[in-house]
């Protein structure tokens, strides 16, 4: 199984009506690739379900899962992630995009190619993501932007950083 990898795409939230709809916490990016129906998802519980139809409603994933038919039954999976395995080589749909798998442990270089530290995490926040690197034994944010972060070499285990003051380091 070391061909794949689980992935947290969702949080089952309450219900919606009496139809067994749920609103669901979208943790992906690509929630069209992760939530159509017949997708079959792994509950925290470890019990399976299987994607029976969505939709959005005003901004928010609104899905039923078959096996689920009303409000009741659906009520007992609420708090519940929703994982999906893949496998471990997949990529994103569009070029120069990475999943926090990909990155997560991605040795960092500065800009002239000397090893500063390693990425520890991806920090999503609502303007934009950011790695957290583990440098000089701090915790530092870095936004993930081509600006700040112009190579991220996969195939190499690293990233490099762009020549800007302040990334890794504070400045007097």
């Amino acid at each position: 199984m070391a061909d794949q990898v689980e992935v947290i795409v969702g949080v089952v939230g309450r219900a919606h009506g009496v139809r067994g709809d749920v609103y669901v916490e979208v943790k992906t990016d690509e929630p069209g690739r992760r939530f159509t129906p017949g997708a079959r998802l792994v509950l925290s519980s470890g019990n399976q379900v299987v994607i029976a139809r969505t939709r959005w409603d005003r901004g928010r994933l609104v899905a039923a899962f078959e096996g689920y038919p009303d409000r009741t039954a659906v009520e007992t999976i609420r708090g519940q992630r929703l994982i999906a395995v893949v496998a471990a080589e997949e990529r994103p749909s569009k070029p120069d995009e990475y999943f926090d798998r990909q990155l997560a442990g991605l040795k960092v270089r500065d800009a002239s190619g000397a090893e500063v530290g390693e990425i520890i995490e991806v920090e999503h926040f609502p303007a934009q993501d950011c790695l957290a690197i583990k440098a000089a034994g701090d915790r530092r944010l870095v936004p993930f932007v081509k600006a700040l972060v112009p190579v991220v070499d996969l195939a190499g285990g690293f990233v490099q950083l762009a020549d800007v003051g302040g990334l890794l380091e504070d400045l007097e």
